[in-house]
């Protein structure tokens, strides 16, 4: 089973905790999310999701809530995993602890855990070099996010 995460920031102020609500920020047609929202940012982790996660996990008190953290929003009667909430402020913390990161550290504390899962040592540098571009990616989301002092709501979903 893959798991893939899709990020949405949000106007802090246009945030609500109703699980509908939220759902609806993630079913609209991506070209009409600007118009509604003024500025909606959008980013996905693929099925590396709980891989990226080890990349940040024990790094900091912010390093889990980049992949996988937040709030749970749960949703009624449904049996898929809860929507995820993380606040303006949590944002900022994340997109600080994102900004101040040293991949290559982070990498040299995850490879061994990693490595084993994509291939041994031998393909290394092709799996830093995808681990290293999801981080930037991450990085740029969650720094434009807090730049405009955003929120961010997070799903995690099935393919």
């Amino acid at each position: 089973m893959s798991a893939y995460l899709r990020l949405r920031a949000v106007p802090a102020p246009a945030l609500r905790n109703s699980p509908a609500w939220l759902e609806r920020l993630f079913t609209n047609a991506p070209e009409t999310v600007p118009h509604r929202a003024g500025r909606h940012r959008e980013e996905v982790l693929d099925t590396r999701c709980p891989d990226q996660e080890r990349i940040y996990a024990g790094a900091s008190p912010h390093g889990p809530d980049v992949v996988l953290g937040g709030r749970p929003v749960f949703r009624t009667g449904r049996h898929e995993p809860p929507l995820l909430v993380l606040t303006a402020a949590r944002t900022r913390g994340v997109a600080g602890f994102l900004t101040a990161a040293d991949f290559d550290v982070l990498w040299d504390t995850a490879r061994d855990t990693l490595l084993p899962r994509f291939g041994g040592e031998g393909a290394e540098p092709e799996a830093r070099r995808v681990f290293a571009e999801a981080h930037q990616e991450l990085t740029a989301f969650y720094v434009h996010t807090a730049e405009h002092g955003d929120a961010v709501v997070k799903w995690p979903t099935q393919p």
